[in-house]
């Protein structure tokens, strides 16, 4: 037996005790984990910092994403708290019915079983997921990029160790004991014990397991967002919401890469806009409508026909002065990962007709692309954000990891 199918085995078998855990048993699990991940927090940011000294070709993005520090790991600790003071979602009423004839019938949330979680350089996403996946009753086994093998693994120590405080089996949160990239297609082939596997990461990630897997492919696919500035836009709301889309962390899958702007705002908001973009270091790339307001070469650089399709997560941002709501709608649908799209508006009817025009897992009007996060929607966190049109898209939180299972209570019913 190959080491792969041992873990998908235990895991398998992990999923049976845990489906039948108490909610008192899983929250003891995700007190135990926060009080451990505050203790210990010198230790992992050592193991942390190792990562960082062995992979010094890293990019700064890449580094701003795996870099810890003791207010991170608070914070992360925080997150886990919230689950745990959040309600379980296993076996709560989706809905419920009598039939004419008196039979009983009860839809509830039931834990979706065993999920594979593949995720690149944050080593906050093994906590994440191990909380939600305990509290919804699902087993996971997860990898992570060899980039933060270290940190990684004094996480999962972390967790296992509260697992068994907790009395749940310590198979219920496993790594991939086999760092081969076949070990990873073997894994997601075992439908027989997998039930869905959710990779976050880039294109190239995401595609290679499409290709290998046998079960239902969740995709956190990359953050290529957009915001479209229309003519009818508050000015300060316009720049407000741009600059902290795409600089309160620039390095994450929902900081805008493109702003559109209609040509009819543009020679009001641009030169404030850019001058604000300029003043926190991001380097702007403008179409040649845009570089006839922004003249200034040292603030707007030429954007090419890549710029439209390439995923920044750092400093850059690409900006085009578009005709019409038509050509943003119309670029937005060529070049939009599905991830979040926004609009700054304050025409009611046109803010509508982009929330229906707009096939996003997440659209916002008004408010920045970086809210679109599993804490900020009061999800308690997520084990990714689903753009496929397949289950639960957007930030998927507890509820999003669980089916419906349908109870029927008869009283010798038959089928006439």
């Amino acid at each position: 037996m190959s080491k792969v199918l041992e873990q998908a085995k235990k895991a398998k078998d992990a999923s049976k005790i845990l489906k039948r855990a108490t909610t008192e048993q899983k929250n003891a699990f995700l007190n135990a984990l926060a009080d451990s991940l505050v203790m210990n927090s010198e230790k992992i940011l050592q193991q942390n910092r190792r990562d960082l000294g062995e992979n010094k070709d890293l990019t700064t993005a890449m580094r701003r994403r795996l870099e810890l520090s003791a207010k991170g790991l608070e914070s992360i600790a925080a997150s886990v708290r919230v689950i745990a003071k959040l309600p379980d979602p296993v076996g709560a009423t989706i809905s419920e019915w009598i039939r004419p004839d008196g039979l009983q019938i009860k839809k509830v949330r039931s834990p979706i079983g065993v999920l594979v979680c593949i995720f690149e350089s944050r080593p906050n996403v093994i906590v994440d997921v191990a909380m939600l996946c305990v509290k919804s009753g699902n087993v996971v086994i997860m990898r992570g990029g060899k980039e933060i093998t270290h940190s990684n693994d004094i996480l999962m120590e972390i967790i296992k160790e509260s697992l068994e405080k907790a009395g749940l089996p310590i198979s219920a949160v496993q790594q991939l004991e086999d760092r081969r990239y076949e070990a990873v297609c073997e894994l997601v082939q075992l439908d027989k014990y997998i039930d869905i596997v959710i990779p976050r990461g880039g294109e190239a990630l995401i595609n290679n397991i499409v290709k290998c897997a046998k079960v239902p492919v969740l995709k956190h696919f990359r953050g290529l967002c957009h915001m479209y500035i229309d003519k009818d836009a508050d000015f300060q709301k316009a720049v407000d919401l741009a600059v902290n889309a795409k600089t309160s962390n620039s390095a994450t899958c929902n900081s805008i890469e493109t702003i559109l702007i209609h040509k009819d705002t543009a020679g009001l908001v641009l030169p404030k806009l850019v001058n604000e973009l300029v003043k926190r270091e991001v380097e702007v790339r403008g179409c040649d409508k845009t570089r006839e307001i922004i003249a200034d070469e040292n603030k707007c650089k030429k954007a090419t026909e890549e710029d439209w399709s390439k995923e920044y997560l750092d400093l850059i941002v690409s900006v085009k002065t578009v005709d019409s709501y038509e050509e943003a709608v119309s670029h937005i649908e060529k070049y939009s990962s599905g991830l979040t799209d926004s609009i700054v508006t304050e025409n009611k009817n046109i803010a509508q007709k982009f929330l229906k025009d707009i096939d996003s897992a997440t659209v916002l009007v008004n408010a920045s692309n970086r809210l679109v996060d599993g804490g900020e929607f009061g999800l308690g966190g997520e084990i990714g954000i689903n753009t496929s049109h397949i289950h639960s898209r957007g930030p998927m939180g507890l509820e999003d990891l669980t089916v419906g299972k349908y109870i029927v209570v008869g009283e010798g019913h038959i089928r006439k």
